[in-house]
């Protein structure tokens, strides 16, 4: 009897779905002159909100190269991301030159079908002038106000497909300039506060909002 009992229930288990994961697997995308390690704040904090370190992905690249190969690299990571995770949809969070990154996948690679959500901080969609001092890299030249590259990404529709946009500026940012240039049309634009350029992805202000909106 004791063993027809255990065959039943362990029948009625294998019957129940797997439960679904509680959190949407999210990838990191540094910006110029950056690397991987500066999203350690960040990671902290999704950790304590409940992110399992499996669903964290960091994604690293050669800052000096053109947007558009680091672009295709992302697509190619973010497949394997997806993969991994059983061909789920993911989000996107990028700071400066990453957000532009992110979004040039989304729009020109097949990205609008594979991420839930793209937040961008401090990101120079449109172009800086501040930047007259790496000009030398063509990821650089590409963040000029009116390069081929920019002019192309901002071509019709600046937030294509059903993916949540959400944006984060700041009027004290000496590196996007002017600051409105890190604001999408059919994005939900949010003042940060007065933030310097690096400190989007550090303050804790800024971490709570990102984590409301991933998990959301």
């Amino acid at each position: 009897m004791r063993s027809l009992l255990l065959a039943a229930l362990t029948a009625t288990a294998l019957a129940v779905p797997a439960q679904a994961a509680t959190t949407t697997p999210v990838i990191l995308i540094h910006g110029y002159n950056s690397s991987t390690a500066t999203w350690n704040p960040l990671i902290t904090r999704l950790k304590a909100a409940g992110y399992d370190s499996a669903d964290i992905h960091t994604f690293g690249y050669n800052f000096r190269q053109s947007n558009t190969t680091t672009a295709a690299a992302l697509a190619s990571y973010l497949e394997n991301v997806r993969k991994d995770h059983g061909g789920t949809r993911v989000d996107l969070v990028g700071h400066s030159m990453g957000a532009v990154i992110a979004r040039y996948y989304a729009r020109n690679l097949g990205g609008t079908g594979a991420v839930d959500d793209l937040i961008s901080l401090a990101a120079p969609h449109h172009g800086t002038h501040m930047l007259s001092i790496c000009r030398f890299h063509t990821s650089c030249r590409e963040m000029l106000p009116g390069s081929t590259f920019l002019r192309a990404l901002n071509s019709g529709d600046e937030t294509p497909g059903p993916i949540d946009y959400r944006t984060f500026y700041s009027k004290c940012d000496l590196i996007v300039v002017p600051y409105t240039s890190a604001l999408l049309d059919g994005a939900q634009n949010t003042n940060a506060g007065c933030l310097g350029h690096t400190e989007f992805r550090l303050v804790p202000s800024v971490a709570e909002q990102i984590i409301k909106e991933l998990k959301d």
